[in-house]
């Protein structure tokens, strides 16, 4: 079985989609001749030509709107928003548009479709390329959200969001684009070997990225994406200190996997939450109200959330605003301690 970084995992999926359904075409910037500012596209344009692989011009509405266009005569758009900070200029055509064909045509035009956008910080890139937007598309009822952590998931769930009649967004954590902390130990789930071929992981479905070891208080720890091996570090921070985490990696954020939640709630009924995204509002936010609703009578403490902060990403500031480690494992002792 090939190892593969996020970015070859994703191309693969690609290639393997174009290959089976002639239906399946990419658009966006650079995409092309190019092959993606981050080379996700790499090789496309040479194998199925420039009408299937589409340099577009800077305008994510036009993107986005030709897209849905294309989706609702029938073919598999995969459009390319470069960074997720430049997808807000296409908010009205993804939110009024795209997340409401199915319901307002009563089927007619499911607009089966994918968005595919990079997320989060890590890469210095300053409040213009690193921002974390993937809750005010999960407050759109009709868009379904994934966020893989890894090669294998990020493969997996690419060919699934391709095979959906519904509107997919795929948020991919670029700082681990080419694995965690620049480097190639790929410790979640699947790690970073993926197979060759088809295959797909489902959608709405949770994976358990450590498990209790039944020494120590057990604490529920969950994230998404990169926040996935900052939480790992944090574990391992505590675990000579009597704090037995199991960690959550969501996968799906719409739609989200209630059940893994609760299960592990109700067996650790201590949990943390974590996310790159601003405290107010952030996605760390609604879990913790599904934890409030549904596992309230096994909670032993208050839900801890460990956010970005409530400001624009600063650019010289990054890792004091990125959640690390240290204030994980902060949230992890504070919440095993309580009683």
């Amino acid at each position: 079985m090939p190892s593969m970084n996020i970015i070859q995992a994703i191309n693969d999926a690609l290639f393997c989609a174009m290959r089976r359904d002639d239906k399946v075409v990419v658009l966006g910037e650079d995409v092309g001749k190019f092959g993606g500012v981050f080379r996700a596209t790499v090789g496309l344009q040479e194998e199925f030509g420039d009408d299937r692989v589409i340099d577009t011009p800077l305008a994510e509405a036009g993107i986005i709107g030709t897209a849905i266009g294309m989706a609702m005569y029938g073919l598999k758009p995969v459009a390319e928003i470069q960074f997720s900070d430049f997808i807000f200029p296409a908010y009205d055509q993804i939110v009024n548009e795209l997340a409401k064909a199915r319901y307002r045509s009563a089927g007619e035009f499911p607009a089966s479709m994918v968005i595919r956008t990079p997320f989060g910080g890590g890469i210095r890139g300053g409040h213009y390329h690193s921002q974390s937007p993937e809750a005010v598309f999960c407050h759109q009822a009709g868009l379904v959200v994934v966020a893989p952590s890894n090669p294998y998931d990020a493969k997996g769930l690419l060919l699934s969001a391709i095979e959906r009649d519904d509107p997919v967004m795929v948020f991919e954590p670029k700082r681990i684009y080419r694995g965690p902390d620049h480097g190639t130990n790929w410790s979640a789930q699947k790690g970073g070997e993926v197979p060759e071929g088809w295959y797909t992981v489902p959608i709405g479905k949770a994976a358990i990225a450590r498990e209790l070891t039944g020494r120590g208080t057990p604490v529920t720890l969950i994230t998404y994406g990169a926040m996935v091996y900052t939480c790992l570090k944090a574990a391992e921070l505590v675990v000579n200190e009597g704090v037995d985490v199991e960690l959550i990696d969501l996968r799906s954020l719409v739609p989200l996997d209630l059940d893994a939640i609760v299960a592990s709630g109700r067996k650790t009924g201590r949990i943390v939450v974590a996310n790159e995204a601003p405290r107010t509002c952030g996605f760390a936010g609604e879990i913790v109200a599904q934890v409030a609703e549904h596992c309230f009578d096994w909670l032993q403490a208050p839900v801890q959330r460990v956010t970005g902060w409530d400001t624009p990403f600063p650019y010289t500031l990054e890792a004091a605003y990125l959640p690390d480690a240290a204030r994980v494992a902060e949230a992890l002792r504070k919440t095993a301690r309580f009683n």
